[in-house]
């Protein structure tokens, strides 16, 4: 490792992965969090710029995490309290835990019930961000397990229901990971909304538009800007896109999960009378954000031998279809972000001028190495 004084960042870097597990650990444990969960969080933000996801990595280092801690808004050493125990549900409040650690327990949580009794269910209120669902979804598959996770955004409210004039709900993201025998494990992970908000903030970083489509305003005309969102003039569009193209689809998922994570679990929600008020702008923040964790052990109910031979021919037959371009074969959801992580675990994790420089400032601060550079 080099310190962080001795490294110059003139323009892009590649930093090997274990490296930058080793810092962003470094990080999390100098503001406070214990060693364990700190790796975890570390592997679960790193994971966004191992798979290529960047709007969902060490981007949001500075930008979401360390300003929770800051604010008073996340508890770096919170212990969950079990509210309920059913055996295979369990009710927990999260104590405003770091997100990035407490959804991974979740998850593992799940897979320890479903083990008992085919399915586990770990639902928590007073939760924080928790980066990319995927991450946490797929820890179910080494198990041989499907993984479910979905997550509202507190009262955070940053899309307006169709026809609605303020906005009431937020990104509501889900994801859910299964086995696929052989083959890349299939991973969905998904925003409710046509794109998440971390892909407009770093489309303004770099300076950029955006499509017509990701963002409109208050009288519904697109907006271009992604800089609109932060200044509070523009709202993010439902996937699908207009009303007329399927935006009731969006909306619809985006309340399946307001359901599933927050009212379940009694945590913060979007839609409520608190946001009628003002210019019917993008209101509230991130707390209290309700988690929905789900693992279905299969092998429980038909064999594990079956469930792994039907997911093998599922996924595999996905991958020898024929294809419309030569060279360009079908693929699915997880695929791609498998093949990019066992580059970058290879060849180093790519990080971008900006964000290194970001990251150097980091390391500045808090006397954690900054990472070798590859090259």
């Amino acid at each position: 490792m080099t310190s962080a004084s001795t490294v110059a960042v003139t323009g892009d870097v590649s930093v090997a992965y274990p490296d930058l597990i080793t810092f962003t650990t470094g990080v999390f444990e100098h503001h406070g969090v214990p060693a364990a969960r700190a790796r975890t969080a570390a592997e679960a933000l790193c994971h966004g710029d191992l798979t290529g996801v960047r709007s969902h990595g060490l981007a949001n280092l500075t930008r979401l995490y360390l300003p929770l801690f800051a604010e008073g808004r996340a508890d770096p050493v919170a212990e969950p309290r079990v509210l309920a125990d059913r055996g295979a549900s369990v009710l927990l409040d999260g104590g405003r835990a770091l997100g990035l650690w407490l959804a991974a327990e979740a998850v593992d949580l799940a897979v320890e019930r479903a083990r008992e009794h085919g399915v586990g269910l770990v639902s928590i209120r007073n939760a924080t961000h928790f980066g990319c669902a995927g991450f946490h979804a797929a820890r179910a598959v080494p198990h041989d397990m499907v993984g479910l996770l979905a997550g509202n955004c507190g009262r955070q409210r940053i899309a307006r229901p169709p026809g609605a004039r303020p906005a009431l709900l937020g990104t509501n993201p889900l994801s859910i990971a299964a086995p696929a025998g052989p083959h890349h494990p299939f991973v969905l992970d998904m925003s409710t909304t046509v794109v998440p908000t971390g892909r407009i903030r770093a489309a303004e970083r770099a300076g950029e538009t955006i499509p017509v489509g990701w963002l409109e305003d208050t009288d519904g005309r697109p907006v271009t800007d992604p800089g609109a969102l932060d200044r509070r003039e523009a709202y993010v569009q439902w996937l699908g896109g207009s009303p007329e193209t399927g935006a009731f689809k969006g909306y619809g998922l985006a309340l399946l999960v307001e359901v599933l994570a927050a009212a379940v679990a009694g945590a913060g929600l979007g839609p409520d009378p608190e946001a009628f008020g003002g210019d019917g702008g993008p209101t509230g923040r991130d707390d209290d954000i309700g988690v929905f964790a789900l693992a279905v052990a299969p092998g429980e109910l038909r064999g594990a031998d079956g469930f792994r031979q039907t997911v093998t021919a599922l996924f595999g037959a996905l991958l020898d279809s024929p294809a419309t371009r030569p060279g360009r074969g079908v693929r699915y959801p997880g695929w791609y972000e498998a093949e990019r992580a066992g580059e970058y675990q290879r060849d180093g994790v790519p990080l971008g001028a900006a964000l290194a420089a970001e990251l150097r400032a980091v390391a500045d601060e808090t006397g954690v190495a900054f990472p070798a550079v590859i090259r």
